[in-house]
């Protein structure tokens, strides 16, 4: 039975990667109404399920850590008792999870579910925003992202009320206070921006160039995951597998760690799109945001229109250092220093506090998409995850509970490296071939 505000309420958090477990599990901590009991963590299992390692890097804990199906969890659901869920999911995994629960609990007493976005949303903004419609918070990273969200759900008569303002839960850290000279130079890559070899090929041999024609400085190449991992986008063209056969500059490092370690030591940053420059923004560290393949939609530099952070590789080359516009950080939630991180969580624990304080009361998840409103879309979405277009398990789906341990994680083990053969050497070849 769900706790009273009063309380320390006891958490769940799924997540389908490590980006998305390291959100999931400080938002978590974050929007608690109390002082956070029991925080058990579930990893949606699937082709990017998270390393060890990866889980380490993040620097997000939990109580307990298990990997589940999708089945898996939703039982777990009906049999252990939490206060607050955390959804940090993909689009289609939040909306399978609201409809496979909204079955599970049926009009029973249940935990407030919350879910969101990981960083900066610079694409598919209707179809993501839908797919989370039923949660009872639908967390906004900044102002501007909540008047959108609650946009989206207007322009389709669909209830705004879930959308909470907050802000990217990891900003943190000491405010930079280097000198006007970069002695280091970050270059924060992303899995999948830019896709292609030739532009991925451009941005490394830009950073090259970089590190050779400033030799006094430290240039980093700061990576998400080691060759064979999967972080939320895939890799097709890891960073390790273009530098191959390169003699590299001496002052050139590729690195991987917390990026809150990495900017500790950093003194300007450059990207293409990534959530670091939030990060490292936040921290009043310089930072760059390359425009050097176009300021395009499909890249996510976009989101960066108006932030003074534009600039490229030829500029930087030249010495120049971006300077960020106050009025754009503050609608972005990354105005440090003022006092305002501190509190952009109250509205959220606010929230929460009021639905616990229902004895756990709450009305059945109601989300946008049914087989009323999108008979199209929904069935074949739910059915992905095994699931019926009422949310029930369907008919035939594997009970893996019952598979022997050992025997399981070796099959799961060689399926997930078969999928990582085939998106990271078979797929291209394919797509090559198709070019010629």
């Amino acid at each position: 039975m769900p706790a009273s505000a009063t309380k320390s309420p006891r958490i769940a958090v799924l997540a389908d990667s490590d980006t998305r477990w390291k959100w999931g599990a400080l938002t978590a901590r974050r929007i608690a109404p109390a002082v956070a009991g029991r925080l058990d963590g579930y990893l949606l299992r699937g082709r990017a399920t998270p390393t060890p390692r990866q889980l380490a890097e993040t620097g997000a804990t939990a109580d307990s850590l298990r990997e589940v199906t999708g089945a898996e969890f939703l039982r777990a659901m009906t049999e252990e008792s939490y206060d607050i869920l955390v959804l940090a999911l993909v689009g289609g995994g939040v909306q399978a999870m609201l409809h496979g629960l909204r079955h599970a609990w049926g009009g029973g007493r249940r935990p407030v579910v919350v879910t969101g976005y990981v960083g900066v949303v610079y694409e598919k903004l209707a179809d993501g925003l839908l797919l989370r419609h039923g949660a009872d918070l639908v967390l906004a990273n900044s102002a501007e992202d909540a008047d959108r969200f609650r946009a989206v759900y207007e322009g389709v008569g669909a209830d705004a009320g879930a959308v909470t303002e907050v802000a990217l839960p990891f900003l943190g850290g000491a405010a930079y206070a280097g000198e006007r000279a970069p002695r280091t130079v970050t270059f924060a890559a992303q899995p999948s921006v830019p896709e292609s070899r030739a532009d991925r090929t451009y941005l490394l041999d830009r950073l090259i160039g970089h590190a050779r024609r400033y030799p006094e400085r430290e240039v980093l190449l700061k990576l998400r995951s080691k060759p064979g991992e999967h972080t939320t986008h895939i890799e097709e063209l890891p960073y390790q597998k273009l530098v191959r056969g390169r003699e590299l500059p001496a002052n050139l490092r590729l690195v991987y760690g917390h990026m809150g370690e990495v900017l500790d030591r950093t003194d300007l940053l450059v990207t293409v799109s990534s959530t670091a420059a939030l990060e490292s923004l936040h921290r009043r560290i310089p930072t760059a945001v390359l425009t050097d393949l176009g300021v395009r939609e499909a890249l996510g530099n976009h989101h960066f229109l108006g932030s003074g952070c534009l600039t490229s590789w030829e500029r930087l080359d030249a010495g120049h250092r971006p300077e960020p516009d106050p009025g754009w950080l503050d609608r972005q939630g990354v105005a440090a220093g003022e006092g305002s991180y501190a509190t952009a969580f109250d509205a959220a624990r606010a929230r929460i506090a009021a639905l616990l304080d229902r004895s756990g009361v709450l009305l059945p998840l109601n989300p946008y998409y049914t087989v009323e409103t999108a008979p199209g879309y929904l069935p074949g979405l739910l059915a992905r995850h095994h699931l019926g277009p009422d949310g029930a398990p369907l008919p035939g789906t594997p009970a893996t509970r019952a598979e022997p341990g050992a025997v399981r994680q070796i099959v799961r083990r060689a399926a997930r490296g078969a999928y990582r053969h085939g998106v990271q050497r078979v797929a291209p070849v394919i797509r090559r071939m198709g070019e010629l």
